[in-house]
């Protein structure tokens, strides 16, 4: 059974560590580089308990960890109205192909409910597969999605413009 949990703040630590696998793999994609301590560095994760608008979440499959969310207010595309942003998702991969990413989506989607944002790294071809089925799915086809987005204010480290779906869930 997938199960999304809200983070607590004791479990910052365990966040930050999903958050390095999370970083390292997807620096192959962005080609961010890692600091000399050998660590990637999230920024923004103290944020998730200190700021209004933030939610961390993480994943777990049967008790087991299998991944986390972040989610936010914070509006990346300036020109877009938007409620809510997935600003990270991440399975582990031992639970890949196994639906939980796509239950773990909904499950985030339907505790925010208003105007959704969510980018993908369109060279990440597995992200690209999962998120249009998933937004596709969740969505029953009603959302828009623009590839390279024109805004250099949502290019990823590596330069590449993101690909963004918009979607509302409202009731």
């Amino acid at each position: 059974m997938t199960e999304l949990v809200a983070a607590a703040p004791e479990q910052k630590e365990t966040l930050r560590n999903l958050l390095e696998k999370y970083l390292c793999e997807f620096a192959q994609w962005d080609h961010r580089e890692v600091a000399e301590d050998g660590l990637y560095h999230y920024p923004w994760l103290d944020c998730y308990w200190t700021e209004p608008g933030r939610f961390a979440y993480l994943i777990r499959v049967d008790g087991h960890l299998a991944g986390f969310a972040l989610v936010n207010d914070y509006p990346e595309i300036p020109d877009r109205q938007t409620d809510f942003g997935l600003a990270e998702f991440f399975i582990m991969p031992r639970y890949r192909r196994r639906g939980v990413g796509r239950q773990a989506a909904f499950q985030v989607f339907d505790l925010h409910h208003g105007r959704w944002q969510l980018q993908r790294h369109p060279h990440n071809l597995a992200s690209v597969h999962f998120w249009n089925r998933v937004v596709d799915e969740y969505t029953h086809g009603r959302f828009e999605q623009i590839n390279g987005y024109p805004n250099p204010a949502v290019n990823y480290e590596d330069g590449t413009p993101a690909d963004v779906f918009f979607f509302d869930n409202s009731l």
